[in-house]
């Protein structure tokens, strides 16, 4: 289903004139047009779209600037790594990707849309308040706030659903900054305000602080900029017990269910407790959630971090089980011809199992767009081998960020608290 967009126009007001608006929109004498506000949540999206303002002003994609990851916008992204002259595992809307953007020719002009077209999984769960940040690559634009009112497609339950309105905080940097002062009465207290930063996170730190204080839950992904900063910041967050979820681990389910279910039986869970090996391949040099799967199983495991460091093609570590056996782990970073859209992701793992008496077990998982070769080798050929195909998960951000706000989490999943700081550890 496409997205939508606003019943309306959006209206454009200075800055001080919106909450009045919004006041006036949902009160008694309003309703009658617009439907009942609904009572639900209040959803603060941060939405930079830095490579699709590029390629759309160098006219390698045809606008208008909406903020969805759409496959013409990552078809371009791929075909700006060929005429960059790029490596071809430079993922499409990667940092290095804008950057060689912005030196393309081309001045073209096209309607900004961001935050007036409305992803169908998010306006199901019938949002109250959609406010959208949306930086602009003219660093000198001025502050724009746009207000439109808003509600479900009649397909969608519109009619009889609660609609609810959009905000649009939209200019360069400093004039976003200067537009902060109008986010608080926008978020009132008695609903559950949620701040999605759906850009690179090692980018406004400032307006990240800002923005992303507790009580507000907190929406990342740590696929998203440098893996130290995602890795330290995630943790930081969870350290502080600020309600957070990272996209980047969300993509993990379909690991996290195929190798529980490689270990469900009960004649082969014994081997957990005998695992002396233990490998991961990411997609390029982005490690953040192979580590975080390497938290999840250590974690579960019991297992204590001794030792870790950067090798030239990953990182290798050493682990102490608790009956005092050794474990050695090694994430190696593997280039793809065509990677995911987010990087680092989950090419293929294996644990090796050595009981002292009896014959080992040599667990492979490996997702559909890898083989399972490299991880075959090394003398695993004597041993009982067990070998699984992840399926990819190709939902959309917004599909997923739907699911995490379908299922409230007022507080981080308790997996995620436990894996994230050992995970930060890992990444010498």
């Amino acid at each position: 289903m496409s997205p939508q967009l606003t019943l309306q126009t959006p209206l454009e007001l200075a800055p001080a004139e919106v909450p009045t608006y919004l006041d006036q929109l949902w009160s008694p004498e309003q309703q009658g047009s617009t439907g009942t506000g609904a009572n639900t949540f209040c959803l603060l999206i941060w939405q930079p779209a830095w490579a699709e303002q590029q390629l759309v002003r160098s006219g390698r994609l045809k606008g208008p600037i909406t903020g969805q990851q759409s496959k013409q916008l990552i078809a371009a992204g791929r075909q700006a790594v060929v005429d960059a002259d790029l490596p071809l595992s430079t993922p499409p809307l990667d940092s290095a990707v804008i950057k060689a953007c912005a030196g393309f020719d081309g001045t073209e002009d096209s309607d900004d849309l961001r935050g007036q077209y409305i992803d169908p999984a998010l306006s199901a769960l019938q949002p109250r308040r959609l406010i959208t940040l949306a930086p602009t690559i003219d660093d000198g634009k001025a502050l724009e706030t746009l207000v439109a009112a808003y509600c479900p497609l009649p397909e969608e339950g519109g009619g009889t659903a609660a609609c609810g309105d959009v905000v649009v905080l939209r200019g360069g940097h400093d004039a976003l900054q200067e537009g902060m002062d109008i986010l608080q009465p926008l978020l009132p207290a008695s609903m559950p305000s949620w701040v999605w930063w759906n850009g690179f996170l090692d980018e406004a730190s400032g307006l990240l602080e800002q923005l992303a204080s507790s009580p507000r839950r907190l929406i990342i992904d740590t696929a998203n900029g440098n893996p130290r900063h995602c890795l330290d910041l995630l943790r930081d967050r969870v350290e502080s017990g600020q309600a957070v979820n990272d996209l980047n681990w969300l993509r993990l389910r379909s690991w996290h269910e195929t190798l529980a279910m490689v270990f469900d039986p009960p004649h082969r869970r014994d081997a957990l407790s005998h695992i002396v090996q233990f490998d991961i391949d990411v997609e390029g040099h982005h490690p953040a959630q192979g580590l975080l799967l390497a938290g999840w199983v250590a974690d579960r495991l019991g297992w204590q971090l001794e030792h870790t460091e950067a090798t030239e093609d990953g990182i290798a570590s050493r682990f102490r089980r608790s009956d005092g056996a050794e474990v050695n782990f090694h994430l190696m970073s593997v280039p793809m011809g065509q990677p995911s859209v987010h990087a680092g992701q989950m090419v293929g793992l294996r644990l090796v199992s050595q009981p002292e008496n009896g014959k080992g077990v040599c667990v492979i998982l490996c997702a559909e767009s890898g083989g399972c070769m490299r991880l075959e080798g090394g003398g695993m050929a004597s041993m009982e081998l067990l070998e699984e195909v992840v399926p990819t998960q190709h939902a959309s951000p917004e599909m997923d960020v739907a699911r995490l706000l379908g299922g409230g989490h007022d507080t981080t999943n308790p997996l995620l608290a436990s894996s994230a700081p050992l995970a930060a550890r890992l990444l010498a």
